[in-house]
């Protein structure tokens, strides 16, 4: 086993054993040899577009294998089976329509002709002989580079299957889905070219993002700022974490006039905001704060557990008999809503647990600060930085993690000054989402933009201030601060770094995956670096 596609990786190099996130060396196999699977289905989808075949099972397929091999999504080897085995289906169901239509199906990757085992064993032992990222490139800074490019992929591959699950759709970004996992198996490119791959993986995800905002937005209208409890309610209950809107409407539905409350956990948080959400009146409130706390947090949810695409962590047994999954998410053993969304059992399950026996409250916080509610205020904000109320920007958010040292950001936003504004969106911002920072002419110091997708509406916030102080992006009073986890994370430092966003400060730890060389490369082009040692540090040579 080798993985290091996360930031809590061991030692800071790669996990060889078991995987600091709960993962198998068995999964990691299987992920491996999915990941090459797809690279024979895309050679051939590549083929296919020359001659005028466009096979939409095939581009929703790649984005969700792909998709599936992001950390924390699924663990179960029997769906990686087949996962494996439904992807050399296509592509030979593919080959054949090619074939007919006068393509060519020749190709010089063993990819694309990839047999696979009839055994999990099987599978497991072809997925180690692989030993994929490794092999990627002899040169370790253009491996280094296609490894950022593949778990860029990773990232784009998750907005892009939201997006689509609400209908919103690009050719461009599966001719370059496809294109990409097509040309990473070939040798030969230059460190110039495979930065430029980069980048524009990077360019494509805001396309990505873009159409998943849309899809977010023109279905649950814009969030607008909203109050969410942190306490319960007494009654029955679901906690529903993860990201997908979509689940959570449905399982809104299902449980209408049931006597059940839903609660959100992680990421979730953000759907209060959205109108046709927040109008179900048994949607009532946040649980708990981010994942790297499931092991404290989720024994005491006295009811049912609801698990949507990822961000989670392994469930114990003292309470994974409470837990279901949905969407590409799987572990083994556990109870999966299938394709036809009946919660059925997540709602028994919550009827025969005791709910709270009485109301809580914990106070509450403040979401729903997307780019309609900020720029709804754009005039004050301007007038704010032109009088001097406001003094600079911060951007502190990303991912979370259990590993220490992230008590950084808890620092950086209780020590910012009172005259700073600061934008936090992703599970990165349960480190201090609760702090009560008061602020500046009636505009909340502290605003929480939304899931880690809705770095969308930060660059839009960002280019609507660049475009009223008549400057660049770079030359605006704002800084970012990111922390990172997985691969979500590094697609969104891609997308930052093809507008050319510079000064970015990147931690806990720097990823792995990097070699130094590449790491000379991304601090000469976008002044990238990691956060200082202290947040009061970074905050002195921010503001001087």
């Amino acid at each position: 086993m080798f993985c290091n596609q996360c930031e809590q990786t061991a030692k800071g190099q790669g996990c060889t054993q078991i995987g600091v996130c709960g993962k198998s060396g068995d999964v990691a196999a299987l992920q491996d040899l999915l990941t090459y699977a797809v690279q024979g289905l895309s050679l051939v989808a590549v083929e296919a577009r020359k001659v005028s075949i466009v096979d939409k099972d095939v581009d929703t397929f790649t984005l969700q294998a792909i998709f599936a091999c992001l950390t924390n999504v699924d663990f179960d080897p029997l769906r990686f089976q087949n996962w494996i085995t439904t992807c050399v289906k296509l592509r030979e169901d593919l080959k054949t329509k090619v074939t007919a239509a006068g393509g060519n199906v020749t190709f010089s990757s063993p990819a694309a002709s990839y047999t696979p085992a009839d055994s999990i064993a099987g599978l497991v032992t072809d997925g180690e002989a692989l030993d994929f990222m490794n092999k990627l490139d002899e040169n370790e800074d253009l491996r280094s580079l296609k490894q950022i490019t593949v778990y860029g992929l990773r990232g784009l591959a998750a907005y892009a299957d939201h997006a689509a699950i609400l209908g919103k759709q690009d050719d461009s970004v599966y001719v370059f889905v496809h294109e990409t996992m097509a040309g990473l198996t070939a040798s030969g490119q230059d460190l110039g070219s495979l930065v430029a791959l980069a980048m524009k993986c990077g360019e494509v995800n805001i396309k990505a993002m873009e159409l998943l905002d849309a899809g977010n937005t023109g279905t649950y209208g814009h969030p607008t700022p909203t109050e969410v409890p942190l306490g319960a309610k007494a009654g029955k209950a679901i906690l529903v974490t993860g990201h997908d809107l979509k689940d959570l409407e449905l399982l809104l539905k299902q449980t209408e006039g049931k006597g059940i409350n839903i609660y959100t956990h992680g990421e979730m948080l953000p759907c209060h905001a959205y109108p046709e959400l927040k109008k179900y009146s048994h949607f009532y409130g946040h649980f708990g704060t981010a994942w790297q706390n499931q092991a404290k947090e989720f024994p005491l949810f006295p009811g049912a557990i609801l698990f949507t695409t990822n961000c989670i962590q392994k469930p114990a047994d003292s309470y994974k008999a409470n837990v279901f999954t949905t969407g590409l998410v799987g572990w083994p053993d556990l109870v999966h809503i299938e394709d036809d969304k009946d919660f059925t059992p997540v709602i028994e399950k919550a009827l025969s647990l005791p709910g709270f026996t009485e109301d809580t409250d914990k106070g509450s916080v403040l979401s729903g600060f997307a780019r309609n509610a900020v720029l709804g205020v754009a005039d004050k904000i301007v007038a704010g930085v032109k009088n001097k109320a406001i003094r600079h920007f911060f951007l502190v958010g990303g991912c979370d993690g259990a590993k220490p040292g992230r008590n950084y950001y808890t620092d950086f936003v209780e020590q910012a000054p009172e005259d700073c504004l600061i934008l936090t969106l992703a599970c990165g911002k349960f480190r201090f989402f609760d702090k009560k920072l008061g602020d500046i002419d009636g505009i909340p110091r502290l605003l929480d933009v939304g899931q880690c997708n809705d770095a969308y509406s930060v660059i839009q916030i960002a280019a609507a201030l660049a475009a009223a102080f008549e400057c660049e992006l770079n030359d605006l009073p704002l800084s970012i601060i990111l922390s990172w986890y997985e691969q979500k994370a590094v697609v969104i430092l891609l997308s930052l770094f093809s507008l050319g966003i510079k000064g970015i400060r990147l931690g806990p730890t720097l990823p792995a995956f990097i070699s130094p060389n590449v790491l000379n490369v991304l601090v000469e082009n976008f002044d990238c670096k990691p956060i200082a040692a202290t947040a009061e540090e970074d905050l002195k040579t921010i503001l001087g």
